[in-house]
């Protein structure tokens, strides 16, 4: 332990009073900024996974089809989402030096960014939906696919200019809006989907295509909501940035999408391997589409705490770096990363011993729950890298360092993922080391299994250097 003696300085040292007093205000101050993104990311993920069961209990066929399209919507998503985070760093350290009158001028030049970048998705998502028609699917499949892209991509654009006051908020330490607003749109949801999947009401029965429309209004009402919070609550008033007008400025534009973009490709990278694997997995029919976009969403909701604790200590490390305090941006990344390492172990456990009825309640097909609860073992082995990779991420973000993790999830992505699942998952006859019959998506996820792997152990060396080599510059 006494090598986290040396992760602050005197002045400002939380454990210059003892260790374990120091450790435990950290974690404190931490999970206060962090149970409120956590809640509203739970309520957020909680509507994919209204979505999946909604559509889980109408058909497979309804199943399998918006299991693609979220495919097609994820990937879009989380990408974008990547790209205006670069709002969070520049506003954070601009918090923790004390310049609030430089914070209006970023969040305003993010909102031009996020309108470009919306729009350009919306046009995207429409020419991605096109290769549903290329793929060997059943045509009721194919048809709810098609349309949960194209419906749900009206909200993009909308999703762009949410993530940047997200963003903003969060770096000035208000979290709790995200959350109350979050947890109202899960309601909102749930009834739009209760209404519009099954015909309730007298409302039209749209099946699958249903939750498109119910997560393209819950999109709106996040962005529309948050204004209106922002609007009323005194947080915002020494940062307000709707005081006037500006127009689009390069050079604030040029520092954003220099940050930003590396980010928006490393997200690409991660989520671009799941999603492609329920499209690489479709020739072998609705109940393995199924079966992994189960396992799929129940992880994802579980990785909603890891990804929560990490906005926070993006906030946390970037504020003390913007207050110049290196040593104190160290200890606080390593408290974030080993409270994330207990969770995960924690996680595992439970997800591999409650496999079964995680399973069943997603769906009432008993060929898909027997297959999802096999992807679920799986799941539960690539906790540990799987949730320390993003909050080590975050932590790196805050050092406003970009590039070099860009690279790496490259690297343990497409350079390992993707090629060993094919090998693994579709066994192509042509490789003499193939095996003798496909492992469909159990070989994708064991290949998940081993890309995460490697992307946690890089990014854990990456942050010890960036965090020492910061300290050393002074």
């Amino acid at each position: 332990m006494n090598w986290l003696m040396t992760l602050a300085p005197e002045s400002t040292n939380p454990i210059s009073h003892g260790l374990t007093r120091g450790v435990l205000a950290e974690l404190r101050a931490l999970w206060h900024l962090a149970w409120p993104i956590l809640i509203g990311q739970l309520a957020t993920i909680g509507m994919s996974v209204t979505d999946v069961a909604m559509a889980g209990h109408a058909s497979a066929q309804d199943l399998a089809g918006v299991s693609l399209g979220v495919s097609i919507w994820n990937m879009l998503m989380l990408t974008l989402m990547g790209l205006v985070m670069s709002v969070n760093p520049i506003v954070a350290h601009h918090i923790g030096a004390g310049e609030t009158l430089a914070v209006p001028h970023v969040v305003r030049q993010g909102l031009w960014k996020a309108l470009g970048l919306g729009l350009m998705a919306l046009l995207l998502a429409n020419l991605a939906a096109q290769v549903f028609d290329h793929m060997d699917l059943e045509p009721a499949v194919r048809g709810v696919a098609k349309g949960f892209v194209r419906v749900s991509s009206f909200g993009l654009p909308a999703f762009t200019a949410y993530r940047v006051l997200y963003g903003y908020s969060t770096s000035i330490n208000q979290t709790k809006p995200m959350m109350v607003i979050a947890l109202l749109s899960l309601l909102i949801n749930a009834l739009v989907n209760w209404l519009l999947v099954f015909g309730n009401w007298g409302f039209p029965r749209l099946g699958g295509v249903g939750c498109a429309w119910s997560t393209m209004l819950c999109v709106w009402f996040h962005l529309l909501a948050l204004l209106w919070w922002m609007r009323v609550s005194p947080a915002y008033r020494s940062t307000w940035p709707f005081a006037h007008w500006e127009w689009p400025q390069w050079n604030m534009l040029r520092s954003l999408l220099r940050l930003g973009i590396p980010i928006g490709i490393t997200y690409f990278a991660e989520t671009s391997a799941f999603s492609l694997i329920a499209l690489l997995i479709a020739k072998f029919g609705s109940a393995q589409v199924g079966a992994h976009a189960i396992a799929l969403n129940f992880t994802s909701l579980i990785f909603m705490f890891p990804l929560s604790l990490g906005l926070a200590l993006l906030t946390r490390v970037g504020q003390s770096l913007g207050a110049n305090d290196a040593r104190l941006a160290r200890f606080r990344a390593w408290v974030g990363v080993g409270l994330t390492l207990a969770f995960a172990a924690v996680a595992a456990i439970t997800m591999a011993l409650l496999r079964q009825p995680i399973a069943a309640a997603y769906t009432s097909d008993p060929e898909v729950a027997t297959l999802a609860a096999q992807l679920l073992v799986f799941a539960a082995l690539f906790q540990l890298s799987d949730c320390s990779q993003v909050v080590i991420s975050c932590a790196i973000r805050a050092y406003k360092v970009t590039r070099a993790p860009m690279l790496l999830h490259l690297t343990a992505f497409w350079g390992v993922s993707l090629p060993l699942g094919c090998v693994l998952g579709l066994a192509p006859r042509w490789l003499p080391f193939a095996p003798a019959e496909p492992m469909q998506a159990q070989g994708f996820w064991i290949a998940l299994i081993v890309g995460l792997t490697v992307a946690a152990i890089g990014l854990l060396l990456m942050l010890r250097r960036v965090a020492s080599q910061r300290i050393l510059i002074g």
